[in-house]
């Protein structure tokens, strides 16, 4: 994005657009950023801010580049150790290829007590990582005292501790502090009372705050309120009072409100005044004690390294109690200090990502005024890591001279070992896949020399690199575009620890690879990790870490929002344990007919490109790939068969165009048909002074009337949705055009010869009941008026000899939403445009409607690297085989900004009776054989289980239900009949119910029964 032109760059910055705003956007092509301290914090800042697009960072270090910092700095390689390389001309290159619109440059002076700070003056925001306290009260001193004051942000980790701090000046004004985009709500009613109280249509939560404002709009009767912003006092969920309305004119019906978003002002003070008073942010509530603890002991550690002019020394357990006796009048956890103090000279880089993740979005916070500021500290401890390690000796966690040191230092040497050994196998190689590797990387996750197999990790992504990407899947470089994510992902983390030896796939995890991702396959891994976008995938890839016995490390992001999920086996509750509401689908009647927000107008566009461009094409060519000619086509209608599709594959044969003048002519037609045609026959089925049975008008919020819209080739939106529609006409029938058939001047004259039929609305049925789904129309039912007209129009194309091999061929259109050279987006935009216009409903620009229309997922790297630093910590636990309290799964906002850290859900346990429990993790398993029949299997259940079977299912088919006709005799079949395994089946998964206690009793529900169909369990 450069400043100059303040162009935003929407192919790469897509995605974070959506997060940020374009507002935020500007301001940060606009600032300049000082980041000092090149260890592995302070790159994971460099490389999110410069991802995000400000317009100058500065890298400040003096240090030089040892082994050790392999280990933690990402962007620093081996020769640049051996060739005794600054750290900061080493990486400055590195984080500049990230942003060719980010100007990054870098400084080595000495940044100590006496250096002379007017040179930060020409930044607005200085952050600092690895530089003592004295130097951060120093520099923020300054920074407070500038006027505009300069936005200050100070980061250290220790070992297990991370601390960040902010300090934006005495007044800094937020514009917008939540980021949230304020949804219109109906109204139900409007008291003409002091107060007036308003209810929300159909129950709905209105979301508010006392003292928040609304404005109303659309109020029908109230008039006076429309236009108007009032304070609200929330008196129920769905209700909230908004002062006097007793003089206005009463409500009669309709319009709905919106929530004013107000600036709001936040005032911080200096590091000085905020150390014996500190502001903090609590992210877990199991350990509400334990951020000003953290505080403390990080202050002890300050005092250490001012007075010893060194940190502790790993392991040294005299240190530690130096430290101790350093904390002695605060109130501090004793262990937590000792393994600060015993870890302090280590790094955990994964908690460098999640806090350079937090770290970065303050940064971008300080920048632009959007989204409410940390206030004023942040602390985490990774404790539960290093816990249950203290028993080893000391000189498990010393150095030994190579890249693992710091990580070493926290975790010893043995579980670096297990971390070399292990196995992981990785789903989706996106933005949080780009950060696993990196963490994977730098922790040194599957070694090839460590594992003794060849390929110890794999990971996969079948996708292709698209330059939107490029804004938060850092591994990416724009040469990297149209290459396959995951060989390029392998080569990139290949640089950063040359050790590490993955195996890059480029299949989809679904039932139809499940013979690549056999079981074979997930008994050789370790860990499975998903860094998938949907909720289907995540849950076949839990299901078959539950059939497995593996733990799963899940994750994603919204936004600013981000969550992990740990899920371990006979511990934890699995992901497919609980399920999120289903999204509320939007009525047929409502996308169909009866449209009230922009939403439904996008959507119904959406669903029109769809229906025309994609599914009809591709129903058209299956067609003929199964009817092998038109005219054995016309025999078996004649003959009074019913083929599936036949009547709208005629059609469209029968209307082909054959040139671009006739797809200009289809465009005309559809315009007219969709916003004038439409809102005369709807008024004329439901004219406006129609009321319903109970005596309310029907067109009453949230029904909009619809005004028909008269074409107008000089209005742009009329003359784009002209163009891209029969672009996309031509698109489908493989019909050339040039550039100038594109101009005004051609489309004009073409449309000038198109004659527009006189339309006189019918008397048909409008549907207005929403809980009608779509009908399917491949299978309704045809009149034999129109199966006369098919036979007509098939009989005339085949006389005219315009059915060729080319005519029965179309090429089915794929939406593609990123792409502004083919059309897509201009038709979805210009038919929402219009339909909107044409019920009055507030329009949304380009770039909202792009992201409703391609399901966009908000997305920015600050978020991505959060996540994934949590994930990998939690990695450490699960190979380390911790106990359940050792686990947390997290919840985020860096919007708000908001860290909640919790337990995950214990695993729970079935009562069937008499003491025999189950849980989703538990699998019986039955070795049959050949001769093996149901009736064994029954008897093997209740002989190795103590319970007796009395019903057994596969998948869906039913092999066993007593009450069923005929099934007592299915016991004396063999098991080999009865599932007709495939040749390479080793197992089934059977539902087995068992006998109740009581007669009369519901069955009993167990485990899965795994039954083999040999003794060995190997392929019959």
């Amino acid at each position: 994005m450069a400043a100059d032109s303040m162009e935003i760059d929407d192919s790469l910055y897509s995605r974070q657009r959506y997060v940020l705003g374009d507002s935020a956007m500007h301001q940060m092509a606009q600032s300049s950023v000082f980041l000092s301290g090149m260890g592995g914090l302070g790159i994971e800042i460099a490389k999110n801010i410069v991802l995000a697009g400000v317009k100058a960072v500065t890298l400040h270090d003096t240090k030089q580049c040892e082994t050790w910092d392999l280990g933690s700095n990402f962007f620093i390689r081996k020769e640049d150790v051996l060739n005794q390389r600054q750290r900061v001309e080493a990486v400055c290159p590195r984080v500049a290829e990230l942003n060719p619109y980010v100007h990054v440059d870098l400084s080595s002076s000495a940044l100590d007590d006496d250096t002379d700070l007017s040179f930060l003056s020409k930044y607005q925001c200085v952050i600092l990582t690895e530089a003592r306290l004295s130097l951060q009260k120093r520099v923020n001193e300054f920074c407070h005292s500038q006027q505009p004051p300069i936005r200050f942000i100070g980061c250290d980790a220790y070992g297990i501790c991370v601390r960040v701090f902010c300090d934006f000046g005495e007044e800094f004004e937020v514009s917008d502090p939540t980021g949230e985009e304020p949804k219109e709500i109906f109204i139900q009613s409007i008291t003409q009372d002091s107060p007036g109280v308003v209810t929300c249509m159909d129950n709905q939560p209105h979301g508010l705050q006392t003292g928040q404002s609304v404005v109303f709009r659309e109020v029908n009767g109230m008039v006076e309120l429309n236009g108007t912003a009032r304070q609200v006092s929330v008196l129920s969920p769905h209700s909230f009072a908004i002062g006097d309305t007793s003089q206005l004119l009463p409500y009669v019906h309709g319009g709905f409100f919106v929530l004013v978003k107000t600036p709001k002002t936040y005032r911080f003070e200096t590091i000085e005044r905020q150390l014996c008073d500190p502001q903090v942010m609590t992210p877990d509530f199991s350990k509400p004690e334990a951020p000003l603890q953290i505080h403390a002991a990080m202050l002890a550690l300050d005092t250490f390294q001012e007075q010893h002019s060194r940190l502790p020394n790993t392991g040294c357990l005299q240190d530690a109690e130096v430290l101790l006796k350093l904390t002695e009048e605060a109130p501090v956890n004793a262990e937590l200090v000792r393994c600060l103090s015993t870890t302090a000279r280590g790094t955990l880089s994964p908690l460098a990502a999640a806090v350079g993740g937090l770290a970065s979005q303050e940064a971008l916070k300080a920048i632009t005024g959007k989204f409410a500021p940390l206030q004023q500290w942040f602390y985490l401890d990774a404790i539960e890591v290093v816990k249950p390690l203290q028993s080893l000796s000391p000189e498990e966690f010393f150095p030994r001279g190579d890249r693992y040191d710091g990580l070493r230092a926290c975790i010893g040497e043995s579980m670096c070992l297990e971390l070399h050994k292990l196995r992981v196998f990785m789903v989706g190689c996106g933005a949080i896949g780009c950060e696993m590797l990196k963490n994977f990387a730098l922790l040194g996750v599957g070694l090839a020399k460590s594992s003794g197999e060849v390929s110890p990790s794999s990971f996969l992504d079948p996708d292709l690199i698209e330059k939107s990407n490029l804004n938060r899947q850092f591994l990416f470089r724009p040469h990297h575009i149209q290459k396959p994510k995951s060989t390029t992902a392998a080569e990139a983390t290949h640089d950063i620890n040359p050790d590490l030896h993955v195996d890059a796939h480029l299949n989809k995890v679904c039932p139809a690879t499940e013979n690549i991702y056999s079981d074979s396959f997930y008994s050789r891994l370790n860990l499975v990790v998903t860094a998938l976008d949907n909720v289907e995938a995540r849950r076949y890839v839990d299901s078959r870490c539950v059939s497995n016995q593996r733990p799963l490390l899940d994750s994603g992001t919204m936004g600013t929002k981000g969550h992990t999920e740990i899920i371990v086996p006979n511990l934890t509750e699995s992901y497919n344990s609980h399920r999120d509401p289903p999204e509320e689908e939007i009525p047929f009647c409502t996308l169909k007919s009866f449209p009230s927000v922009i939403e439904h107008t996008i959507q119904w566009a959406r669903d029109k490109f769809e229906n025309a461009f994609a599914h009809k094409p591709s129903m058209y060519n299956s067609f003929w790939l199964t009817h092998s000619s038109a005219e054995v086509v016309l025999q078996r209608i004649q003959a009074g068969e019913s083929l599936e599709g036949s009547f709208q594959v005629i059609k469209l044969l029968s209307r082909r165009p054959s040139q671009w003048e006739q797809c200009v002519a289809i465009a005309r037609l559809k315009f007219e048909k969709y916003f004038k045609r439409k809102a005369i026959q709807l008024l004329h089925s439901f004219p406006l002074d129609t009321r319903l049975k109970d005596g309310s008008l029907f067109w009453q919020s949230p029904k909009r009337p619809p005004a028909p819209i008269d074409f107008d080739l000089k209005d742009n939106l009329h003359f784009t949705f002209i163009v891209s529609t029969a672009r996309l006409f031509a698109g489908i029938y493989n019909i050339p055009y040039s550039e100038k058939d594109l101009s005004e001047e051609t489309v004009s004259r073409i449309l000038a010869d198109v004659k527009i039929p006189e339309y006189r609305p019918s008397e048909k049925c409008i549907e207005t009941d929403e809980t009608v789904k779509k009908p399917d129309q491949m299978k309704m039912p045809q009149s034999s008026e129109e199966e006369r007209e098919a036979i007509t129009q098939l009989e005339q194309a085949i006389a005219a000899n315009s059915v060729t091999p080319e005519s029965l061929q179309m090429s089915p259109l794929q939406f593609e939403k990123d792409d502004d050279s083919n059309g897509h987006m201009d038709f979805v935009a210009s038919a929402s445009a219009l339909r909107a216009r044409m019920y009055s409903i507030e329009p949304a620009d380009r770039l909202k409607t792009k992201r409703i229309a391609g399901k966009i997922i908000p997305a920015i790297a600050t978020a991505t690297a959060a996540v994934a630093g949590l994930v990998a910590l939690e990695l450490i636990k699960v190979v380390g085989g911790y106990g359940f309290e050792s686990f947390k799964n997290c919840f985020f906002n860096l919007a708000i900004p908001v860290v909640v850290l919790t337990e995950p859900a214990p695993v729970k346990r079935t009562l069937i009776r008499d003491n025999i429990y189950f849980s989703i993790w538990d699998c019986w398993t039955i070795f049959g054989h050949e001769d093996f029949t149901l009736s064994d299997l029954m008897n093997a259940v209740r002989e190795k289980y103590g319970i007796e079977p009395t019903m057994v299912v596969h998948g869906v088919k039913m092999l066993y239900v007593p009450v069923m006709p005929g099934h007592s005799k299915r016991l004396k079949l063999t098991m080999q009949k009865l599932i007709k395994p495939s040749v390479d089946r080793r197992y089934v998964d059977l539902t087995v119910s068992f006998a109740p206690e009581a007669d009369g009793d519901e069955d009993l529900p167990g485990p899965p029964v795994r039954y083999y169909f040999t003794r060995d369990g190997e392929t019959p």
